[in-house]
C-alpha cells in the first residue's frame, strides 16, 4: 500500500515515512493511493477493537516495515472501549468515544501513533519533534500518549484563553519530554505555525519533525476502525446501514466517517454538526468555500475557520456538490447547545458535553421522516467532565469525573507563553521545556 499527497508531489511513500512526516513536501495531505477493495468481508462484527483493528490496518501497512508490528501496536493502542449505548429504542444509539485515558476521541489516534512512531526510532540519529495544534482535546491526547517516549518530543500549540479550564490542565501538566505553548491567537494561528516549521529549513535542519493532528495519517486511520466496527455492529442487531451525526470542526473525525463509508462500511447518511463556525455548512450550502476567522463558542475544540481534512475530503470529492451528496452540514450556536444539554438530560437523563449536545442537536433538527428512517448514531466525542464549567450550571448537579481526569488535576500546569508568530515559536522549541 502506498500514500500520495493531495496536491502535486504525486510521489507515493509507505505507511512508516507518511506517519513520520506528517505533511507531505508539498504541504499536502497523504491519502491512499488505492482503496483495498476486499477489506470489509474480513472483519467480524462484535470483535473486540485491537484484534479488529489489526486486520483493519494491515493492508495500510502491505509491505511496510510497521506491518509486523501492527498486533502488538494496535493492543497497546485500544486497551479500552468505544461502546455503543442504547438512547431511543433501536433508532437512536450513542458511540462513546470519551474511555481512553484523556476522556476524548482523540486518544484512539493519539496512542496508535505513539505506539507506531516509537517502534519506528531505534536507530534513528535525530530526536523527532512532534508539533500539534490543539483547540482543546488533541493536545492533552497527544502528550499522554507521546510522554516519557524516549527520542521523541513534543510540543503542544493551544490558543491562550480559547480552551476550557479542565483542557488547559490536560494540555499543561506533562513537563518532561513535553513543551506546552499557549499562543496568544486562535486555533487557526496554532494550525498555521505548525504548518508554517514543517517547510521552515532551519527547523527541519535541527529535527525531524512530524505532527500529530488529524493532517497526520496515523490519526485518521485507527478513527476509520470505529466507524467501521460501529457500523457493522449496528448492520448485525439491526439489519440496516449505519447514520452517523458527527461533531465536526478540522474535519478529522468526519473524513474518517467518510473513509470508511468509501470502503464499504455499512454507512448511510452522514450527517456534520458544527458550531457556530460555518465554513462547511455554508461551503456545501452554497458552492463557495470561503475561509474565515475562527468564532470562540462553547464547543470550543471545534472552533475551526480554516478546516484541514477538507483537502482529503475534497481529494474525494472535488465539488461542493459531490461531497454534499455524501455529507450534510447543520450550524448550531451557544444558545441551542445549552438548550440541548438541559432538554437531554431532563429527557434521557443523559449528560452531554458541548460537543456532543451540538451532535444531539442537530440529530433533532432533522425530519421526523429522517429520524425514523434510519439507525442513528451521535458520535459522543469528550466527557462532559472536561467542560464542568459549562455543563454543571445548565444541569443543576456535579459531573462525575473519571478516574484519569482526576489524576491529571492533580498533576501541576505550566506553559510558556509565545505570539502567533514563526520567530516565537522557532524560540520556545529553541529553549528549555518549560
Amino acid at each position: 500500500m502506498q500514500f500520495v499527497s493531495t496536491r502535486a508531489e504525486r510521489q507515493p511513500v509507505g505507511l512508516s515515512t507518511a506517519l513520520t512526516r506528517g505533511l507531505a513536501p508539498d504541504g499536502g495531505l497523504y491519502v491512499p493511493q488505492e482503496w483495498p477493495a476486499t477489506l470489509l468481508p474480513t472483519l467480524n462484527a462484535g470483535e473486540a477493537l485491537a484484534p479488529l483493528a489489526a486486520k483493519f490496518l494491515a493492508p495500510f501497512a502491505a509491505g511496510d516495515a510497521l506491518a509486523p508490528a501492527l498486533p502488538a501496536i494496535s493492543a497497546e493502542a485500544f486497551n479500552f472501549p468505544a461502546p455503543l449505548i442504547a438512547l431511543d429504542g433501536s433508532r437512536l444509539g450513542v458511540l462513546e468515544l470519551f474511555h481512553g485515558p484523556t476522556a476524548a476521541f482523540k486518544d484512539f489516534g493519539a496512542r496508535f501513533l505513539a505506539a507506531a512512531l516509537a517502534r519506528l526510532r531505534p536507530g534513528a540519529t535525530r530526536t523527532l519533534q512532534i508539533l500539534v495544534a490543539t483547540s482543546g482535546d488533541t493536545g492533552g491526547a497527544v502528550a499522554a500518549a507521546f510522554h516519557g517516549r524516549s527520542g521523541i518530543e513534543v510540543a503542544v500549540l493551544f490558543p491562550l484563553g480559547l480552551v476550557s479550564p479542565t483542557q488547559q490542565q490536560q494540555l499543561s501538566c506533562w513537563g518532561g519530554n513535553v513543551r506546552t505553548l499557549g499562543v496568544r491567537g486562535s486555533f487557526d494561528d496554532c494550525q498555521r505555525l505548525v504548518k508554517q516549521a514543517f517547510v521552515d529549513p532551519s527547523l527541519r535542519e535541527r529535527w525531524e519533525l512530524s505532527s500529530a493532528n488529524s493532517i497526520n495519517l496515523g490519526r485518521l486511520l485507527p478513527q476509520t476502525l470505529y466507524y467501521v466496527a460501529t457500523s457493522l455492529a449496528v448492520r448485525e442487531q439491526c439489519g440496516g446501514p449505519a447514520s452517523f451525526v458527527i461533531p465536526s470542526g478540522n474535519l478529522g473525525n468526519a473524513t474518517a466517517c467518510v473513509w470508511a463509508q468509501r470502503l464499504g462500511a455499512p454507512i448511510a447518511q452522514i450527517v456534520l454538526a458544527h458550531n457556530a463556525n460555518r465554513t462547511v455548512p455554508d461551503y456545501l450550502a452554497n458552492g463557495e468555500l470561503r475561509v474565515r476567522a475562527s468564532v470562540p463558542t462553547l464547543a470550543s475544540a471545534m472552533d475551526v475557520g480554516n478546516p484541514s481534512n477538507l483537502e482529503r475530503l475534497s481529494a474525494l470529492y472535488p465539488d461542493a456538490a459531490r461531497l454534499g451528496a455524501v455529507v450534510s452540514a447543520v450550524s448550531v450556536d451557544d444558545d441551542a447547545i445549552r438548550a440541548r444539554i438541559r432538554t437531554d438530560y431532563e429527557r434521557y437523563g443523559v449528560i452531554w458535553c458541548p460537543h456532543t449536545a451540538t451532535a444531539a442537536e442537530a440529530w433533532a433538527r432533522l425530519s421526523p421522516a429522517q429520524r425514523e428512517r434510519g439507525h442513528w448514531v451521535l458520535v459522543a466525542t469528550a466527557h462532559p467532565a472536561k467542560f464542568r464549567e459549562i455543563v454543571e450550571p445548565l444541569i443543576g448537579r456535579p459531573v462525575p469525573v473519571p478516574a484519569s481526569l482526576e489524576r491529571l488535576f492533580r498533576r501541576p500546569a505550566r506553559f510558556l507563553e509565545i505570539d502567533a508568530t514563526l520567530d516565537a515559536l522557532r524560540g520556545a522549541l529553541a529553549g528549555a521545556v518549560p
